[in-house]
């Protein structure tokens, strides 16, 4: 109890950072839908989300490097409430992009930050429970802020404006906390081909994990309002979804530390696959049954990118963990960028349909590739422990490094 009231103001700040900027992904989409903007303009705020998050992934240590912890979580927050503020004065699609990408600026700057305090303050003896009590935080924050659409109204001042003061009030924790700043880490050196190198079959893993979780929570609603949801409903189906993926982990988790971690991957592939199809020919399904392909879609999805990270780690050095964890996170990153445009395209040229459709090629491509990498090397002699792992910042894999290592 002692070590979660310490990390309170941690733990806090990320609830109020989830409830703000996750809220705004499918806000923008609703919102977009009403002011008429094209499913390729939807589209593309998703996009940009990524690009900003990619830019502050890359940029957050080296500005805390030169203004400490607090000042830059200050200004990586006072970023993301701009790009919040500033929807309702300027009603351009492209405008919104650029705001978007503050936004996702704000959110990879904030978490680089907490994370690199947690790894700071934690010893041997809390990582663990600080740690579950962060994922706990994190995931069900994330829950609940699918949920704030539900009382929003698209295209409004006053939504985006309690979207932002959500977000100041995530400084209050952090910026007002007694404890002593921590000294700053050093910015893990970025490799991408690190991860292609350890394991081919792990980077293409995250790829198809951004394809179908950046698709699903930037496009999901346009979806959701072609096959009849209201608002509050695609508040329900966009949770189902978060629901799900947080239902898989153990079970998941317990499959990837007793069998090959490749096979594990596949068949949450060709479950993805026929969670997408399912979805994707289904017609005239009630709330509740659309709730349920979304919730499935969710369980069969969302775990692959931690037993991709998993197997990834298997074939890594201890001293490779932190730039390992990076260069995934750098390819999920590309995933996440290109996935919501190329889904809305679809959407637009062939229907609601389509989005899923891409998803489950995207996961027979997996399969396939996954069959022919395990006919070029035996499984790993060694396997690391696996971990939910978060798609937060480049510095994760610092927090995730002795978990694997079952320390």
């Amino acid at each position: 109890m002692r070590m979660i009231i310490s990390f309170a103001a941690l733990f806090l700040s990320v609830i109020l950072l989830q409830l703000s900027t996750g809220g705004v992904g499918p806000l923008d989409a609703l919102s977009g839908l009403v002011l008429n903007f094209t499913t390729a303009e939807i589209g593309l705020l998703g996009s940009a989300h990524f690009l900003g998050f990619f830019i502050g992934c890359w940029w957050a240590p080296r500005m805390m490097g030169s203004v400490g912890h607090s000042r830059a979580f200050a200004a990586f927050t006072a970023t993301g409430a701009i790009g919040l503020l500033a929807h309702m004065l300027v009603i351009d699609p492209l405008a919104w992009a650029a705001m978007r990408v503050a936004s996702g600026f704000c959110v990879a700057g904030c978490y680089t930050v907490i994370e690199a305090w947690l790894q700071a303050k934690v010893t041997n003896e809390t990582r663990g429970r600080a740690m579950g009590t962060y994922r706990v935080a994190d995931m069900g924050a994330s829950l609940m802020a699918q949920m704030v659409i539900s009382v929003l109204e698209p295209a409004s001042y006053v939504s985006y404006n309690l979207l932002a003061l959500i977000c100041c009030a995530a400084l209050l924790p952090l910026t007002l906390t007694t404890t002593a700043q921590p000294e700053t880490p050093d910015a893990p050196r970025l490799r991408p081909m690190l991860a292609v190198t350890r394991s081919p079959l792990a980077a293409a893993g995250v790829i198809v994990a951004a394809l179908s979780s950046a698709s699903f929570r930037m496009v999901g609603p346009v979806y959701g309002t072609g096959v009849g949801l209201q608002t509050d409903q695609i508040a329900w189906f966009l949770a189902a979804f978060v629901a799900g993926g947080a239902l898989a982990q153990y079970p998941v988790g317990w499959l990837a530390d007793k069998y090959d971690r490749r096979w594990v991957l596949i068949w949450l592939s060709v479950a993805a696959i026929c969670s997408s199809t399912l979805t994707a020919l289904t017609h005239d399904l009630t709330t509740t049954q659309v709730l349920l392909t979304a919730g499935l879609f969710g369980l069969t999805t969302f775990p692959i990118y931690s037993v991709a990270a998993a197997h990834a780690h298997d074939f890594a050095d201890t001293s490779e963990r932190v730039e390992l964890s990076a260069a995934l996170m750098f390819h999920f990153a590309l995933g996440a960028i290109a996935a919501p445009l190329v889904a809305s395209w679809l959407i637009d040229a062939y229907g609601p349909p389509a989005m899923f459709v891409m998803i489950a090629v995207g996961h027979a491509v997996l399969v396939v590739f996954g069959l022919v990498r395990m006919r070029a090397r035996p499984a790993a002699r060694r396997r690391t422990r696996y971990v939910y792992a978060p798609r937060t910042s480049f510095l994760i894999g610092r927090l995730t490094g002795r978990d694997r290592e079952g320390r």
